[in-house]
């Protein structure tokens, strides 16, 4: 690792907070960290579901260095305040299942929830640090065939305004409009918040897309979130027809993403950006593919016709920069990325 003690913002064995922190990336960044040698007070919905946690991370970095903290929701006023307490940082991972069609209802839980997180941390003065899990979508929904840029300047207005289009509110699209325009309004509010109400801490924001790779617990985690899309292509889209549509984008290894989210709580340099956690453009047939080749004597869907390319430029060389000062070569492939899922499934 290419750093040194004075390089951080926040010393190790300091106490982190990460927000829903039984979900696929936010394990992972408490995994992170505590590898690292920081402490992690981890915010669940409910600690019993959630329990698994305690004795897996004491079983990997020992006693007292992982704690789980109830907040049954995110979006009710204070509701983090407690849980921020004598903490350094903070990572606000939790999102919302997203469920509703309706802007009305499923944007506001976002945006509040956020701002809970910032507010939280602005009262507490232990708190120097705070990184917002935000989306490749508060950037810009995927647009297959279509050469355009996304940088820090990039934002998704194009699904907030789809999203609060006036009613029926219905259907997949609306539902992703929907998820993609609460993310970039949520971003967008806290950044509004840090110019307004400028708090002692120093905000960043990680903007992942498709995450891949290791899952820590399948027995307590199944498949979630975006490494569900691995299962569901290696079973043929059964009962899942609808993920077969799913356009072409970005990846990144979870392990890497989580990695981003690390630099950007503790390397002092880095101060109110956006980083990328965007690795490389894929389809299904570049999956497909790799199936193929690790596992020959199987029997896969035939390539899926028309599905074009992610030719999107993404500003990702900051965050794969920081990946390096933490000592990795840089962003992990997508074969090992779907093999860490697809060698859980054979």
């Amino acid at each position: 690792m290419s750093y040194k003690s004075e390089d951080l913002s926040i010393p190790f064995g300091s106490l982190v907070v990460v927000t829903g922190a039984n979900g696929f990336i936010a394990s992972h960044v408490c995994d992170q960290l505590l590898a690292i040698g920081y402490r992690v007070r981890g915010t669940v919905r409910n600690n019993n579901r959630a329990g698994w946690m305690l004795p897996f991370f004491e079983a990997r970095y020992g006693p007292d260095k992982f704690s789980l903290v109830e907040v049954p929701d995110m979006a009710a006023s204070g509701a983090y305040d407690e849980a921020v307490i004598g903490a350094s940082g903070l990572c606000h991972v939790a999102t919302p299942v997203m469920q509703s069609y309706n802007p009305h209802e499923g944007i506001p839980i976002v945006v509040n929830g956020t701002l809970n997180a910032l507010e939280a941390a602005a009262k507490a003065p232990s708190v120097k640090r705070v990184v917002l899990t935000s989306s490749s979508t508060a950037a810009a929904s995927p647009q297959p065939n279509k050469e355009f840029l996304i940088n820090s300047n990039t934002w998704n207005e194009m699904a907030v305004e789809a999203a609060w289009a006036p009613p029926p509110y219905e259907g997949d699209q609306r539902r992703l409009d929907v998820y993609s325009a609460s993310k970039t309004q949520g971003e967008q509010a806290a950044w509004k918040f840090v110019k307004e109400q400028k708090p002692d801490f120093v905000l960043n924001a990680v903007l992942p897309n498709a995450n891949m790779g290791t899952i820590l617990s399948i027995e307590h985690q199944g498949y979630p979130s975006t490494a569900g899309w691995i299962k569901a292509l290696w079973n043929e889209f059964e009962g899942q027809e609808d993920l077969k549509f799913n356009p072409p984008q970005y990846y990144v290894n979870v392990q890497d993403n989580a990695r981003v989210h690390v630099a950007a709580l503790i390397f002092e340099d880095v101060q109110g950006e956006r980083l990328f956690s965007f690795a490389h453009p894929y389809s299904w047939n570049d999956i497909l593919a790799i199936f193929r080749k690790l596992y020959p004597q199987r029997k896969f869907l035939e390539d899926i016709p028309g599905l074009g390319e992610d030719k999107s430029v993404v500003a990702n060389e900051r965050a794969e920069e920081l990946l390096k000062r933490l000592g990795r070569p840089g962003w992990t492939s997508l074969e090992e990325s779907v093999k860490d899922i697809t060698e859980t499934l054979i």
